[in-house]
């Protein structure tokens, strides 16, 4: 059921709509779209008046989509993507290189991030970036829901009907330590080799956590975790003032000389870099212009790294 916004039905009582279907609570819809509920309960009675049929069943204690709830809300989402895409358009044409660009970023990608930004900065001054920093299943969230324009992150264990993924570079999971460290002495270290080592490793949660204890998970290997943190700079912070080991993507450390990486003896280590982008949706030209400085900064051209 395609939604037809004639008079009567507004593109406001089709975003009023879903952000209830996706909440079920008319109270927390109505928090956040920042309108009183009984506003919201007038809204969606006037769209189930123009249908001709109710999209929720309502009690005390819950609320559900009917089945007509159901079919309408695939195509509200259509329509009001649509409406946003030709919004994004014209505002593309009207502005120039202007507005604000939206990018969600992992963690691990902040120094790939850094020489981009600077040099987008002094190419548009007038693009307002807005950065967001959030673990991958978050910015997967926001990319579907076209939050972001588009993220940075390792390729992501699940799938996402709705986000486009394509590899950046090609990365590997490494052993970081700082330069006087005992294990420097190695070209290659054997995950074995890590059982004599306190270490500080990312939160259970983070890519870099994940895809490590993925390795590890079926190997009898006795580990000393002394700490853990959720951001990469505490770790390579306590790392240059200490002993400690970490398992990070080589790549955090491109802005840190005296720090090191140390190649893993085990391929299940490598891991994808890539962009994501939420399927079939108009991508702003700052969107492209800054995918095409991150392509030629020199944190990737050092690293061997290519779009």
């Amino acid at each position: 059921m395609q939604p037809q916004t004639e008079r009567g039905m507004e593109l406001r009582q089709l975003k009023y709509f879903v952000k209830t279907a996706e909440l079920l609570s008319f109270s927390k819809a109505a928090k956040a779209l920042y309108i009183t509920q009984s506003t919201l309960s007038q809204q969606i009675k006037q769209l189930e008046d123009e249908l001709d049929m109710a999209l929720f069943f309502r009690n005390n204690h819950k609320v559900s989509l009917t089945e007509a709830g159901k079919t309408f809300l695939e195509g509200a989402k259509k329509t009001l993507a649509e409406a946003d895409d030709n919004k994004a358009k014209i505002l593309d044409l009207a502005q120039g290189h202007r507005g604000t660009l939206n990018i969600g970023v992992t963690y691990s990608f902040g120094s790939i991030l850094t020489e981009s930004v600077l040099a987008f900065k002094k190419e548009y001054p007038d693009v307002v970036l807005n950065i967001c920093y959030k673990n991958v299943m978050e910015l997967m969230e926001l990319v579907s829901d076209g939050e972001l324009d588009f993220a940075l992150s390792f390729r992501s264990s699940e799938k996402y009907d709705n986000v486009e993924s394509h590899i950046l570079f090609d990365n590997k999971l490494s052993i970081i330590v700082r330069e006087d460290h005992p294990l420097t002495r190695k070209e290659v270290v054997r995950l074995a080799d890590l059982e004599e080592y306190d270490m500080i490793l990312p939160s259970i949660g983070l890519q870099a956590r994940s895809t490590f204890d993925s390795i590890i998970a079926e190997r009898n290997l006795n580990l000393k975790v002394a700490m853990e943190a959720n951001e990469v700079n505490t770790i390579l912070n306590i790392l240059r003032r200490s002993n400690y080991v970490t398992v990070l993507s080589e790549t955090v450390i491109l802005e840190h000389n005296n720090l090191v990486t140390i190649d893993i003896d085990d391929a299940e280590c490598n891991m994808e870099g890539c962009l994501h982008f939420c399927a079939n949706r108009y991508r702003k030209r700052s969107t492209e212009e800054f995918i095409r400085l991150l392509s030629d900064t020199k944190a990737l051209r050092r690293s061997r790294l290519w779009l």
